[in-house]
């Protein structure tokens, strides 16, 4: 896969600092800024904020 493209895969790691990522796909054109979505953290056992790492 190429990460050069409109759709490109991106990894998301939690900011409650547990180390727990996701990975997901995300549109370059309608999204230019890092990703963040409140997702499910198993470590902290609740929903955080996960940035888009680089």
């Amino acid at each position: 896969m190429t990460n050069k493209g409109a759709r490109p895969v991106v990894t998301l790691r939690s900011t409650a600092g547990t180390g727990v990522t996701y990975t997901t796909r995300k549109n370059r054109l309608n999204d230019p800024d890092r990703l963040v979505l409140r997702k499910y953290d198993p470590v902290a056992r609740a929903h955080v904020a996960f940035r888009e790492a680089r």
